[in-house]
């Protein structure tokens, strides 16, 4: 299971949201290059960036910060994957041919599932889906909008696809510092054959351990973004964990 820090953008610079809600940003970091330099620093193996006024936008609009994290994240050999306002196989191409590793679709996933499975055709292993809840139900939009659609049911529909993986995010819980839905995770990674990374709450070690005894669910991954900023996880102690 690997460990995924999270940089989130909001008009340029490294925000993080309290449950979704883009007037409740609290700043973090004004040099998106330079946060992305100090995770990988210490070691990290992806970055996970959110275009958040891409995601409200449903178009690209940090590109600059995005462009300027690719770099950083090249030349410490990390990659990235990035989601936010993308939403047709035009702005799928432009991020994968500007040095984003994996792009995530997550509005996409629910309003046009076919551009998705064609993705993946066009591109192999570079195309995730996020799936992102409230009270087990999808949001996109950026979240503004909650559907009557499952998150199961929505991973139901990407099997043997090509998804490379699927970002699950609790909205309750993101940026709560309230720990992670485990039990709702695993449930998720334990219904599809594809690989789930845990996103939301995680606010401790204890939060990490509790996930990685879900490992043989499915869970790869967990993106934590908060915890890192606010000093509640050391990330080289935190990657250490999950590579036991």
């Amino acid at each position: 299971m690997i460990l995924i820090p999270a940089i989130d953008l909001k008009e340029g610079v490294c925000v993080r949201l309290y449950k979704g809600d883009m007037d409740k940003t609290t700043v973090f970091n004004q040099d998106p290059a330079a946060q992305a330099r100090d995770f990988t620093a210490s070691g990290c193996h992806w970055l996970h960036v959110v275009d958040l006024d891409g995601a409200f936008a449903g178009r690209p609009v940090n590109a600059d910060a995005v462009s300027a994290i690719s770099v950083v994240a090249a030349m410490a050999g990390v990659p990235v994957q990035l989601g936010g306002g993308i939403r047709d196989p035009k702005t799928v191409a432009y991020w994968l041919e500007r040095g984003v590793a994996r792009v995530i679709l997550g509005t996409a996933a629910l309003t046009d599932p076919d551009m998705v499975k064609q993705a993946c055709a066009d591109h192999p292993g570079r195309v995730a889906v996020g799936i992102d809840a409230r009270n087990g139900l999808v949001a996109t939009e950026g979240w503004a909008e909650t559907s009557d659609v499952t998150a199961q049911d929505l991973a139901h529909k990407f099997e043997d696809c090509g998804v490379a993986a699927i970002v699950y995010t609790d909205i309750d819980r993101d940026g709560a510092m309230t720990g992670p839905n485990v039990e709702a995770t695993a449930a998720l990674a334990r219904a599809t054959s594809i690989p789930v990374i845990a996103s939301g709450g995680v606010s401790s070690m204890d939060d990490l351990r509790a996930l990685k005894e879900q490992e043989e669910s499915g869970i790869a991954g967990v993106v934590t973004g908060r915890a890192l900023y606010d000093g509640g996880l050391d990330l080289k102690e935190a990657l250490a964990l999950m590579e036991e």
